[in-house]
């Protein structure tokens, strides 16, 4: 199993491209991922730059694997000229497959997996195209790393909450319908994006294996993203967020036009604005997402964000996801951030690392907890749910076996409830025990149970002397 950190969706592209994977080394990554626009490595046609791809490449070891979203944005190559998002269909595909094959052939082998585009169903935002188009590209990208680099696996374009929370007969869920049938020889790898209520990831990973077997397949299926919490899983929120979200992406995103806005007075940034007025009406449940909220609510916030970094992965992995990578490491740049955005409120909290002056070294709290799970789980060649619990057994290599375990609870409210006395049948002699926060737990083998108290926090059991 893999655990993996995404930089963010802009390295290199609004300021000089940092170190990064180094840092994502230290929290037990054994792989990141980053994006890449077309129009920053092929800036004129026919005219290479890769200054920041070698800036990637140049941070890596031999043991760090490299997974490289490509999104098709270009000033001079698409039909809507972009340098940063949406993406758009190339003008001439001959074209985009060139670009594909160079930068993959520059890249000489060092990179697992190509991704073509991100969440293209999220049409207007991350993809401006049809399925049909996205498909028609999608060939071109993975011809052109079949011939550059034949070991490299290709990555369909994620299939993100726009997908999985909506109804047979939706928009995005005929967009990937299109993609499984007529793109099903152009990609090696399913990628899942897997937000919303931890509970619901089963379903997820069982959907996105109908969406192939459906078609005659299957395929594997990684994670390229995964967090929590986010205002998605509190359906309660949807009225306040309905009045807020229309306006958010409702401009274009080039890298010149977001600098000329910062701090002018948006459809977006008055809507955040007014919903931010509003905080002390708000429930706590959206309140905590709020920059500058009352401290206990933002520390609520993150003791929810480091219980979801365990049982999103342990959900992930008993489903047969054995690469997951966390979203994500950190805010775009070092500049302070305005938190009147809403892709601020949706994910700027998530963030492991922050930065002091231009260095990456302050530690949020899921950066603990996902170091945590990580050096949990390093070396796990399986794990196993039992049955419909929240028990997991996880087998590793070289290592004694797991069990993680937590009694299921709501995420806003079940750390109030009190523990709750488990019993949990076990060939161990001894364990030990530790929560995801590294506080040690009390557990006891009796007559071949572990016997523990439990609440809603992820907890990991070392048996010993099966």
């Amino acid at each position: 199993m893999r655990l993996g950190i995404v930089r963010g969706i802009s390295y290199g592209l609004f300021k000089e491209p940092g170190e990064f994977v180094p840092q994502a080394r230290a929290l037990g990554a054994g792989l990141v991922r980053a994006y890449l626009y077309w129009g920053q490595v092929e800036p004129r046609q026919g005219e290479y730059d890769f200054r920041v791809v070698d800036s990637l490449l140049g941070q890596l070891d031999g043991d760090t694997e490299l997974w490289i979203t490509v999104c098709s944005s270009s000033p001079w190559a698409t039909r809507q000229p972009s340098d940063f998002l949406p993406p758009s269909p190339a003008n001439d595909i001959g074209q985009y497959g060139e670009f594909v094959r160079r930068l993959v052939a520059h890249c000489a082998g060092r990179v697992t997996y190509w991704q073509c585009d991100n969440e293209p169903s999220n049409t207007g935002l991350l993809w401006a195209g049809t399925a049909q188009e996205y498909v028609t590209q999608l060939v071109a990208f993975h011809a052109a790393v079949r011939t550059a680099d034949p070991d490299a696996a290709v990555v369909l374009g994620g299939c993100g909450y726009d997908v999985l929370s909506s109804p047979p007969d939706s928009e995005p869920r005929r967009f990937f319908a299109h993609l499984t049938d007529a793109g099903r020889d152009a990609f090696d790898v399913f990628d899942v994006h897997l937000y919303g209520d931890p509970a619901a990831i089963p379903s997820y990973v069982d959907d996105v294996r109908k969406m192939m077997r459906d078609n005659g397949y299957d395929k594997p299926v990684v994670a390229g993203e995964f967090a929590g919490p986010v205002l998605f899983e509190f359906p309660e929120l949807k009225p306040i967020l309905a009045q807020t979200m229309m306006s958010a992406f409702a401009e274009s995103q080039t890298v010149s036009e977001l600098a000329e806005r910062a701090g002018q007075d948006t459809p977006e940034r008055r809507a955040m604005v007014s919903l931010y007025r509003r905080e002390a009406e708000l429930p706590d449940r959206l309140r905590m997402f709020l920059e500058g909220c009352p401290p206990e609510l933002a520390a609520k916030r993150d003791r929810i964000n480091c219980r979801q970094i365990a049982t999103r992965v342990l959900l992930a992995a008993s489903c047969g996801v054995d690469v997951a990578s966390y979203w994500n490491l950190a805010p775009e740049v070092p500049d302070a951030m305005e938190p009147y955005q809403m892709m601020h409120l949706l994910f700027g909290k998530l963030v492991l690392l922050g930065y002091e002056g231009t260095e990456l070294t302050a530690r949020h709290a899921a950066a603990d907890a996902f170091a945590l799970v990580a050096a949990q789980l390093a070396g796990t060649t399986s794990v196993t749910r039992r049955g419909e619990t929240y028990v997991f057994d996880v087998e590793r290599e070289g290592r004694a076996p797991l069990v993680a375990l937590w009694d299921h609870r709501d995420a806003f409210d079940g750390e109030d409830q009190p523990p709750v006395p488990v019993a949990v049948p076990s060939p161990a002699v001894a364990a030990t025990a530790v929560d995801v926060f590294g506080v040690p737990q009390k557990v006891a083998v009796v007559d071949g149970e572990l016997r523990m108290m439990l609440t809603d926090t992820p907890v990991f059991v070392a048996a010993a002397g099966r």
